[in-house]
Formats: C-alpha cells, sequence, structure tokens
C-alpha cells in the first residue's frame, strides 16, 4: 500500500540497472532475480549503503545481457532494497519500492555523466523534477476509475491474466494506476510514456487509451531474470 514515507536522501549519483519492457513507479514493486556477475556485485556493493538501483530502459530494445554502452531512456526511477534473499551461490532475490523518478544529467566538463563501477554503471542524476514522487495519494478514488476498471477486467480476460477483483476495487486510485502501467504487457515506449507521464491522473488517462487501442490478441510477456 502507498504511504507518506518519512523523508530519503535522494543521492546525485545512482547504480543504473537497465531491463528491457521493465518500468518502475513511485511507492510501486519490482521483484527481480539477480544473477549475472556485474548486478550481483551492485547488489553487494549498496547493500551496506543507499540500498538504492535506478531501474530505466534502453531506448531501443536490446537483448540479455545488455551491453554496458547501450544508449538509455534520459527518466529512470530511484528504486530501494527492502527485502532480498542471498542464495549464497552467486545469485540474490530481491524485491524494490520505487522511491523518485529521476533524469539522467547531461553529459558536461563538471558532470563525469553515466560511468563503469566494478562492471556496471553509475550515473549523475536530478530528482528535482519529480519531487512529488515521494508523497503519493492515498485516494481510493478518483476521475475515471470506474472506466479503468471497466477496461482493464476487458483486457485482462483478453490476455488471460488473473486478477483479485475485490482487492483491485479497494486499491488507491493511484497505487492501482501505478501497478497497472507497471505490469501489463505494453510496448516498452508506451512503458516510458507512461512513467514519464507528469501526474498519475495524465497516466490514468494514457492507460484508457492503450486499453482502447489493444488487440484481441495475447501479448508476450518477459520474465524478469538479469
Amino acid at each position: 500500500m502507498p504511504r507518506v514515507r518519512a523523508p530519503i536522501d535522494l543521492p546525485d549519483r545512482i547504480a543504473l540497472f537497465p531491463l528491457n519492457r521493465t518500468i518502475l513507479l513511485p511507492a510501486g514493486r519490482l521483484t527481480l532475480h539477480v544473477f549475472e556477475p556485474r548486478y550481483v556485485q551492485m547488489i553487494d556493493d549498496i547493500l551496506g549503503q543507499s540500498r538504492m538501483i535506478g531501474i530505466i530502459q534502453p531506448r531501443t530494445f536490446v537483448a540479455d545481457p545488455i551491453p554496458n554502452n547501450t544508449a538509455l531512456c534520459d527518466v529512470g526511477t530511484a528504486g530501494r532494497i527492502v527485502q532480498f534473499s542471498d542464495f549464497g551461490d552467486g545469485r540474490y532475490h530481491i524485491s524494490l519500492e520505487g522511491l523518485s523518478r529521476f533524469r539522467l544529467k547531461p553529459i558536461e566538463a563538471h558532470s563525469s555523466g553515466i560511468e563503469e563501477q566494478s562492471g556496471y554503471q553509475c550515473a549523475d542524476v536530478n530528482f528535482t523534477p519529480y519531487q512529488s514522487d515521494m508523497f503519493p495519494t492515498q485516494n481510493t478514488n478518483g476521475r475515471g476509475k470506474a472506466l479503468i476498471l471497466a477496461l482493464m477486467q476487458d483486457y485482462f480476460l483478453r490476455n488471460e491474466i488473473e486478477a483479485d477483483w475485490n482487492l483491485v476495487g479497494e486499491a488507491p486510485y493511484e497505487a492501482l494506476v501505478s501497478s497497472l502501467a507497471m505490469s501489463c504487457p505494453f510496448q516498452p515506449m508506451e512503458k516510458q510514456a507512461l512513467l514519464e507521464c507528469a501526474s498519475h491522473q495524465e497516466r490514468a488517462a494514457m492507460l484508457v487509451s492503450l486499453f482502447a487501442m489493444s488487440t484481441d490478441s495475447p501479448q508476450d510477456d518477459t520474465t524478469l531474470k538479469h
């Protein structure tokens, strides 16, 4: 459930975890199975520090493993590790909670931009445009929720996606919109557009459009393994 959290210091620089067809929204949860050595090293490094990772998409789909020199989108989200399991054999199972979106800073003379560190990438980032992300609303209802629920039920039925409709109906409106934006198998740039919406109301309107444009053919989902 979303909540108003105590202030958290957001870093000027963050470790990046590029993922295809995956976004993390503020107050959202993302579970990852991590086994690539560079990202295992990342988890090792940040567990004793901020526990924050920058989830970000490549500009275009790139086959896994995503090379470090891949062009990335300008906007991603800082997620904090809130649960993890260490299997002891070079694998982690982690759960991230979305904190705030960020924008990559341009590479300038005073900025080191994106650099590799122990095999993974770190980048200078700016959280200032997204200060409201840290304080999601608790409102259960909102303009357009009934329409979204109706379109969601139709979309889930056609794509054979199961849901607990009692829980869905009781979810705070912003949390519902965020969950749908993250979990529905939209195309990468559609997900990026949802991520970059200025408000959850704007994101809800975009969801309505995406549901309305969806076809009768189920879309393939991806397994998050890295």
